[in-house]
């Protein structure tokens, strides 16, 4: 929850979408937890699409900062979300989630990944949403490039 939030504030929480690759490498999966960290003690929730690989990662992260997170489920069950979601919509929509993840946050981090991602970029950027590549697609001039999980934080909240 965000610190305004939590201290009585009126201040919205803000909800940045983190996603990427089901599966990914090491180097992948620690740039996603770092991201995920950063946005937590930031005072943002952070929305994935609650499975594994960056998503998981981002959700481990944010959990270890004592953040909220949000898991945007593509199946008919909450039972396939990764242990650190907080909040899971189920949506029994498969990919189509993705469009719902594009609506639900404010901006995204995208982070490796494969056409899921490539996809949930074009509905981000469709809906004029910042989104931020750190080593992920950039199918557009308005995708912002990171080079470090950091870099991606600062830019995806400056919007």
């Amino acid at each position: 929850m965000s610190r305004a939030r939590a201290e009585g504030g009126t201040t919205p929480l803000r909800v940045v979408g983190v996603i990427g690759a089901g599966v990914c490498g090491p180097e992948d999966e620690a740039r996603a937890e770092e991201v995920g960290r950063r946005l937590a003690e930031a005072g943002c929730a952070v929305a994935t699409g609650g499975l594994g690989g960056v998503m998981a990662a981002a959700s481990r992260g944010a959990k270890s900062a004592g953040g909220l997170v949000i898991g945007i489920l593509p199946g008919a069950t909450a039972a396939d979300r990764n242990p650190w979601v907080d909040v899971p919509i189920v949506t029994a929509m498969g990919d189509a989630r993705n469009a719902i993840l594009a609506n639900s946050a404010e901006a995204f981090i995208a982070i490796a990944g494969g056409f899921g991602t490539l996809s949930e970029i074009a509905f981000a950027l469709k809906r004029g949403k910042r989104v931020v590549s750190l080593g992920s697609w950039r199918p557009d001039p308005a995708v912002i490039a990171a080079e470090t999980a950091a870099q991606a934080v600062l830019l995806v909240l400056a919007g």
